[in-house]
């Protein structure tokens, strides 16, 4: 069981991840915002990140720098409506581990 973090502001999306997520077996919890998901992230507790780009308070990419400029190691999946090469490029030069683009194919983010 992996303990993932969800950081989408979207709760119809937060929430079909977390059900589907945890069907599988993993612990889920859901930040609405980028200031809770960078603090919540940082916290040593996660094995994961899925994480939006456009999210209040403080966006993805955001949230992604400040993770890097910390140290923190944490897997990240970018999990985004923003589909251009430009921001695939930036998030994995920020240090993503993988960009995928909404919609999503469910079996697809499983298998990342």
């Amino acid at each position: 069981m992996a303990r993932l973090l969800i950081v989408e502001d979207e709760h119809r999306i937060a929430s079909f991840l977390a059900k589907g997520l945890g069907a599988e077996g993993h612990q889920t919890t859901v930040a609405g915002d980028g200031l809770l998901g960078l603090d919540l992230a940082l916290s040593g507790s996660f094995d994961l990140v899925i994480l939006d780009i456009g999210l209040p308070a403080m966006d993805g990419y955001q949230v992604l720098q400040r993770m890097r400029e910390s140290g923190s190691l944490l897997p990240v999946i970018v999990l985004t409506a923003r589909d251009s090469v430009a921001d695939t490029v930036s998030a994995l030069e920020g240090g993503a581990d993988d960009y995928m683009s909404k919609p999503f194919s469910f079996a697809e983010l499983l298998a990342r």
